[in-house]
């Protein structure tokens, strides 16, 4: 986004880029820094803490662009007073094993920054903000994209702490402690250093989506788009793909059809193996159409990183499951175990794309196919 930028835009151009280590690309104005993702570290405090810099003692003649995609929420990181790295790292590793939505996570995220949760717009006061953002979240909500540092929060300090209760999450207790207090309450709608902001969603999944629509109905195939913002249970939802698919392979006898899908998954990590929510998803999937022939299938992040493994997702083929059972591997127990990682590493089927430098969430495409 900060090279795109750079490469369009006349005039005088000054800034700060975060992204994940290995994601750089090389930019002549704005400085680039590498921080940790999807847990933060201090590279991430001092990028968040520059940027913040940076906004000070501007004027009404200054404008501030701020560009913003997933992952921000882990990259731009500034720790409430009282709050440390380390509190912020464990409630993280907490909530991402959760099962919590990714709206969930972020609004305990904002409650405990200086910068997100709209407090970035307030940092740049008085001058105008403009946010382009990527999204990488269901319904495309700026408040929820990098936990909306330009977007005021409708989300209420005691639902950050519901949330925690709810997931069984435990915190340490100056989080808590933090979060009980009015110091944690978000910058709300109405507050008058909004009233020069102005946030555009630039890129979704319904980008991607329609376009992979268009590219599979170009080669001749029957495409639909079976949802674009899916969210819940990796395993509720494989069953609800599942369902579609054998019914549209009832209702379209011999023809070949793929089935798309967008959003993201949850899983509530219970055992001790690799995965990411894509691979998850994919083999509870594999399971769920093991008696239906012709099934190719991808389930992949559009970043190319499955939750934090070194793969964007994986694809299942024909007949994965019974190869595997011949193989001796038990593909219920590696489900079980959160294991879909070395399901699919054994059937030599992870997707390793390294850094896309972008994020519209995760994708999947499932085909039945006759030929």
């Amino acid at each position: 986004m900060a090279r795109a930028v750079e490469d369009h835009w006349n005039g005088e151009l000054s800034g700060l880029a975060v992204t994940r280590y290995g994601h750089g690309v090389p930019c002549e104005r704005i400085e680039v820094i590498e921080a940790a993702h999807p847990v933060p570290d201090e590279a991430g405090i001092a990028a968040a803490d520059r940027a913040l810099g940076l906004l000070q003692g501007l004027t009404k003649n200054d404008l501030v662009l701020f560009l913003g995609s997933g992952g921000g929420s882990a990259l731009l990181t500034a720790p409430a007073s009282g709050i440390a790295l380390s509190d912020k790292q464990a409630v993280t590793r907490a909530l991402l094993v959760s099962g919590a939505s990714i709206g969930e996570i972020n609004a305990v995220r904002k409650h405990l920054s200086r910068i997100k949760g709209g407090r970035l717009a307030l940092a740049a006061s008085p001058a105008p903000v403009v946010g382009l953002l990527i999204s990488d979240v269901a319904n495309d909500d700026p408040q929820v994209i990098a936990s909306g540092p330009t977007v005021p929060d409708t989300t209420t300090r005691g639902e950050a702490l519901n949330i925690l209760t709810r997931y069984r999450v435990m915190v340490p207790e100056r989080v808590t402690e933090f979060l009980s207090s009015p110091l944690s309450e978000t910058p709300k709608p109405g507050h008058s250093y909004f009233a020069e902001v102005r946030n555009i969603v630039v890129a979704t999944a319904h980008h991607a989506l329609d376009a992979a629509k268009r590219e599979v109905e170009g080669l001749g195939v029957r495409a639909y788009i079976f949802d674009y913002a899916v969210e819940g249970d990796a395993h509720l939802s494989a069953k609800n793909h599942a369902a579609n698919v054998k019914k549209l392979a009832q209702d379209h006898p011999g023809l070949s059809v793929m089935l798309l899908s967008g959003g993201e998954v949850t899983v509530e990590v219970k055992g001790g193996g690799r995965g990411g929510r894509n691979a998850q998803f994919l083999l509870a999937l594999a399971l769920e159409l093991e008696s239906i022939s012709g099934i190719w299938a991808l389930a992949c992040d559009t970043d190319g990183i499955d939750g934090t493994e070194d793969n964007a997702g994986a694809i299942l083929r024909p007949g994965s499951i019974a190869h595997a059972r011949a193989l001796g591997l038990n593909p219920e127990d590696l489900l079980a175990s959160n294991d879909a990682y070395g399901f699919f590493e054994k059937m030599n089927a992870l997707v390793r794309t390294g850094p896309t430098r972008t994020n519209v969430n995760d994708f999947r495409a499932i085909f039945i196919g006759r030929d």
